[in-house]
C-alpha cells in the first residue's frame, strides 16, 4: 500500500508549522497565518519579474516575517515573567542600570 505524504508549502516549512511543543491552539493559528503570508510572498516572487532589488527585499521580508512569527509565539507561550526577570534582561541591554533583584 502506498502511503501519501503531504509536502509542506514554503511558508509551512519556514515557520515550522508542525513544531508546537506547547500544543497551543493559538500557536498553531499564528503559525498558519504567518505561513500563509510567506506563501503569498513566495508566489509573488516566483511568478513575477525578478531582479536584484526584488531579491534583496524578498529575503529581508522573509527574515522579518520569521522574526515576527517567533516573537509572537514567544509572547503567547511566555509563562514566568517577573520584575526580577525584566531587571536582569534589562541590565544586559543597558549595562548602565545595574539593578539586580
Amino acid at each position: 500500500m502506498i502511503k501519501e505524504h503531504k509536502v509542506p508549502t514554503f511558508g509551512e516549512q519556514l515557520v515550522g508549522v508542525d513544531f508546537n511543543p506547547s500544543g497551543s491552539d493559538e500557536v498553531k493559528e499564528v503559525k498558519q497565518k504567518f505561513a500563509e503570508i510567506a506563501n503569498l510572498l513566495e508566489k509573488n516572487y516566483r511568478e513575477n519579474n525578478r531582479h536584484a532589488l526584488k531579491s534583496l527585499l524578498f529575503d529581508h521580508a522573509v527574515g522579518e516575517l520569521l522574526n515576527a512569527q517567533m516573537n509572537v509565539v514567544k509572547l503567547l507561550t511566555l509563562k514566568h515573567y517577573t520584575e526580577c526577570t525584566f531587571n536582569l534582561v534589562h541590565s544586559f541591554i543597558s549595562p548602565i542600570s545595574n539593578s539586580f533583584c
